[in-house]
């Protein structure tokens, strides 16, 4: 089955006297997939995971259709094109973990909140919450700082905070935004075993975005972006 699929789909972003484009050709992404995208820094990966995670609008698309186990299949570009904002704000609360670069915690919320709030948004009971909280600070360090507000955590500590807060409604779809690139090789490797495991174990999609060979190396498939293109899809196992 496939989760995610495009074909034709451009976006275009403008500011000031430049002019940036993305363009997918043709892109399935099946349900359970490990994908790593990789390429040169600025040639649109993120705007990419920004596209799929529905929160940029495509500005043309022949096909960008949604099929999310459990739910109905969404055509995404109809849903832009007819203002359907609210009904994608609901499939990715329902279905899609997403990861920024930067982390994206809400600043007045203890780690705790920020982890658990997509979950109980969700209609996640208390104690499949509580142990999701639990399962994840364990596994990611972070056990000791759920009271913590983000100003008051590192750089790394609130990647990880992000990633569990990703990870805990146990979505169809994860994106991440360059995961590991704020932390030591310990807690880069950490990170991945725990994607991998949640990947086998709940047979989400996992889509991360690296510089790190090794760690696209991981993956089922590899997509390198060049200049707004997809430039080479190669499968790796």
């Amino acid at each position: 089955m496939n989760l995610c699929e495009l074909r034709n789909v451009a976006l275009e972003r403008k500011a000031r006297d430049y002019t940036y484009r993305l363009r997918i050709e043709s892109l399935a992404i099946r349900a359970g997939e490990k994908i790593a995208l990789i390429g040169p820094s600025g040639c649109g990966k993120s705007t990419a995971l920004d596209l799929l995670a529905m929160i940029l609008p495509p500005s043309g698309a022949e096909t960008f259709q949604f099929n999310a186990p459990g739910d109905t299949p969404e055509d995404v570009a109809e849903l832009w094109r007819r203002g359907g904002r609210e009904r994608m704000a609901r499939l990715r609360l329902r279905h899609i973990g997403y990861v920024l670069q930067t982390g994206g915690l809400l600043p007045f919320l203890s780690a705790r909140d920020n982890m658990t709030t997509p979950g109980r948004a969700k209609g996640m009971d208390a104690k499949a919450v509580d142990a999701g909280l639990k399962e994840l600070a364990g596994r990611l360090g972070i056990g000791h700082m759920l009271s913590a507000l983000p100003d008051k955590l590192s750089i790394g500590e609130r990647q990880r905070v992000a990633i569990a807060r990703a990870l805990l409604p146990k979505p169809e779809l994860v994106l991440a935004d360059e995961p590991t690139g704020n932390l030591d090789s310990k807690a880069s490797r950490e990170i991945i075993d725990l994607l991998k495991m949640s990947n086998q174990k709940y047979n989400q999609t996992v889509i991360v975005i690296t510089h790190d060979e090794n760690i696209a190396l991981e993956a089922d498939r590899i997509l390198t972006i060049d200049d707004g293109k997809i430039v080479k899809d190669e499968r790796v196992r």
